[in-house]
This record gives structure tokens, C-alpha cells and sequence, in this order.
């Protein structure tokens, strides 16, 4: 192989692989919803705190390697300009989803934040000449929208209108915080890479969020091992982990795609709370996720279709 030939076949390596990150922390996050419950179970801790743990742990675990390996900290302003902006927004979705799911319920919060992240990525990139909104582009976000809302539900009665609203606010700003991460995330800052970002960034998103957290329930909890386990579980594999493989298939992979394979975070949820909780679907529910997967398969045969040279980004 030549020398030209060599970056155009490293490019090609990383293009193929960006699809498969995705579907792998999109499985992940479906891992994190499960996690999270049974450490809230086990530690009586309110979801705020819970959100609080999962940053500071994904990220101190993260820095923590960086440091093992010897790995230089990050430095330049861009550099840390784009670690506080990301510590920011991840704080101010997981607060903002919790503060929705407090309003009404989880199943309109996950529906609106989860249903209008991709659409809110997609809707940018097409004003800024990004991408164009094509016929597949609009009827897999459909497809999906149907399914999610068939699948998780809608909030039973009860709920007044100012509530409604305002949760739907908190929602709408929640799934802008996540938009907002992929579309930033997309293009790379020099001398920053994604363990170094994933790892500073959460960490401070954890620290932002553990003062709302002691205004609830407090940050205490008895250091069992089963909870400690619970707690490096969900530390590690949806968020460190997941966020990591995120940030990495974004380099080649166009925000709104990687949006939409998102849409698997709630149909593993559902199907892990199915297997191993013994939580039943339903006809409707069965209904919903046999849509949210078809639009998953869908994103990704868009994946297949188009190819490396329409996601790399060089």
C-alpha cells in the first residue's frame, strides 16, 4: 500500500466502524435505565442524585485511567472552553429530564426528550444547509416518534395544565441539552480527544448537579457492596463507556444519524424491564417497539446506503 493510499484506508477503517459505536452506547444507554432504578432502589437516593453519581462516576473512572496511562492533561483554551460547555449542557439535561419526570411522569418525559432530540438535530442541520430533509429522513423520525409513543406510553390522568406545561418545557430543554452535545461533537477541537473531553466534562456535570441533589434527598447512602457494584455498573458501561463510543462514531458519522440510533436507549430499556423484571408490554407496547426498531433499522441501513464517503468528515 502506498503512502497515499494509507489515510484514505485509516479514514475508511474509522467510517466503518462509526455505525457500530453508535449502535453499541445506544444498546448501553438502554443498560442505564435498569441500573439506575435498582441503585435507586437499593440506596433510597432521589433520581437527581442518582444523575449526580452517574457523571462524577463516569468521568472520575475516565480521568482516573488517564492519569494511570500517563496521559497529559488537556490543555488551550478551546480545549477547556469545550469541556465546561459540555460539563454544563450534561447537567442541565439530566436536570432538566429528572425535573420533568418530578412534574408529571417518566413515560412523558422519556417521550418528549428522547422523541424531539433527533428531530431537534435534524431540524438544525437542515437550516444550517447541513442536510437536506428528504421523504426516508422524515418518515423514519415518524416511524420512531409512533413507536416510542406507543411504546413508553402517556401519563395517566390527573396532571393539571400548568404541570403539563412546565414539564413539557423542562423536557423539550432537556432533549436541546442532548442535541446540542451531538451537534457540538461533531467537529473535533485540536489537541482534545474524546477520553480526555468525556472524562473532564462529566466529572464537572456531576459536581454542578450534586447541590440540587442535596436540596432533595442528600448524597448519603450506606456504602454496601451491592450498592457500591450498582454504582461503578452504571458509572462504567451507559455512561462512560457509552458516551465515550458516542462522541467517537460522531467523527464520522452525521449528527442526526447518530441522533436517531439514540432511539435504542428506550427500546433495550424496555425489553431488559421485560426479561429480567418481568415487566409486561402489552399488545400496544409490543406494538411500539416493533416500530421503534424498524426506524433503528432504518437510521442504520441510511448508515449502509450512503457509505463512507457521505459520513466522513476527514
Amino acid at each position: 500500500m502506498s503512502r497515499f493510499q494509507a489515510p484514505f484506508a485509516a479514514v475508511r477503517r474509522r467510517s466503518d466502524v462509526g455505525p457500530i459505536y453508535l449502535i453499541i452506547s445506544g444498546t448501553l444507554w438502554g443498560t442505564g435505565g435498569l441500573t439506575g432504578s435498582l441503585l435507586a432502589r437499593t440506596t433510597e437516593l432521589s433520581p437527581i442524585a442518582v444523575a449526580a453519581y452517574r457523571l462524577a462516576v463516569g468521568g472520575a473512572l475516565i480521568v482516573a485511567f488517564l492519569a494511570v496511562t500517563g496521559r497529559r492533561v488537556p490543555r488551550g483554551r478551546a480545549a477547556w472552553t469545550r469541556i465546561s460547555v459540555f460539563g454544563v449542557l450534561a447537567a442541565v439535561y439530566q436536570a432538566c429530564y429528572f425535573g420533568a419526570v418530578s412534574l408529571t411522569s417518566v413515560s412523558l418525559a422519556t417521550l418528549i426528550t428522547i422523541g424531539a432530540a433527533p428531530v431537534l438535530v435534524l431540524a438544525a442541520e437542515a437550516v444550517t444547509g447541513r442536510r437536506r430533509v428528504d421523504r426516508r429522513s422524515a418518515a423514519t423520525c415518524a416511524l420512531a416518534l409512533a413507536g416510542l409513543g406507543l411504546l413508553v406510553g402517556l401519563p395517566a390522568g390527573g396532571v393539571g395544565t400548568v404541570a403539563m406545561l412546565a414539564s413539557t418545557g423542562l423536557a423539550l430543554l432537556s432533549a436541546a441539552g442532548f442535541a446540542a452535545i451531538t451537534l457540538i461533537g461533531a467537529r473535533p477541537v485540536r489537541g482534545l480527544g474524546e477520553l480526555a473531553g468525556t472524562g473532564f466534562a462529566f466529572t464537572m456535570g456531576g459536581l454542578l448537579l450534586a447541590p440540587l441533589a442535596v436540596g432533595t434527598a442528600g448524597l448519603g447512602f450506606a456504602p454496601e457492596p451491592g450498592a457500591i457494584a450498582l454504582l461503578v455498573a452504571l458509572g462504567t458501561g451507559p455512561t462512560a463507556v457509552a458516551y465515550l463510543l458516542y462522541f467517537r462514531g460522531l467523527r464520522t458519522v452525521r449528527p442526526a444519524t447518530a441522533a436517531l440510533l439514540a432511539w435504542l436507549e428506550p427500546l433495550v430499556g424496555a425489553l431488559l424491564a421485560a426479561l429480567l423484571l418481568g415487566e409486561r408490554l402489552g399488545p400496544v407496547g409490543v406494538l411500539g417497539a416493533m416500530l421503534l426498531g424498524a426506524a433503528v433499522v432504518l437510521a442504520a441501513r441510511e448508515l449502509a446506503v450512503a457509505g463512507p464517503a457521505a459520513t466522513d468528515r476527514g
